[in-house]
This record gives structure tokens, sequence and C-alpha cells, in this order.
């Protein structure tokens, strides 16, 4: 599946809305066992990506190195360096995933 977004702020804004948001947090406490990942080029350079339960490299793990996304690096935001939004709330901050 290919999806293209008017900008950064419309992707999030999504992200962060029920029952997306829900869906995400359940997901990264309890994978089940799915795969997923997903890959955000970003017309102004820049590139990202997210994989999480995959059972083999794909995409960028197959040629680039792992950052772990902890800090600065758990959220998109964080690793696109933009700023948010003031009270969008995250799908889940890592505190409550981590601890």
């Amino acid at each position: 599946m290919r999806q293209y977004w008017r900008d950064f702020e419309s992707l999030e804004r999504w992200a962060r809305s029920e029952p997306h948001r829900t869906w995400w947090r359940e997901f990264l406490r309890s994978s089940g066992g799915t795969g997923f990942w997903h890959e955000a080029y970003f017309m102004r350079g820049g590139m990202e990506a997210v994989y999480d339960d995959m059972v083999k490299d794909t995409g960028f793990l197959c040629f680039a190195p792992v950052q772990p996304a902890r800090g600065a690096m758990f959220s998109a935001r964080g690793r696109a360096q933009r700023q948010g939004e003031p009270g969008s709330p995250a799908p889940i901050a890592e505190d409550q995933l981590y601890s």
C-alpha cells in the first residue's frame, strides 16, 4: 500500500486521531506476531522508517544502520526534526511503552 499526504502535519493529525491512536498504542505494546513497517520520504529531503517484529530485513534494514526509537528518536516528529503543535496528543508516550 502506498499513501501520499499533503504535508507532515496532516499525516500526524491522522496518526494521532481515533481509532488509529488506540490501535497503534496497543500494537506497540504487543504486536501479536504481526510484522509492521513504514517508510516516509520527505519532499524537502530526508526519510525515515519504522520496523516492528519483522522476521526478515526489509527496506532500509537491508542497507542502513539501525537507530533505536528511544529519546528524541521515539516520535516521527523528533526524527523529522519538526516542532510540534501545542497540545497535540501523542499516540503513546515513551515512558508509557517502556515503563
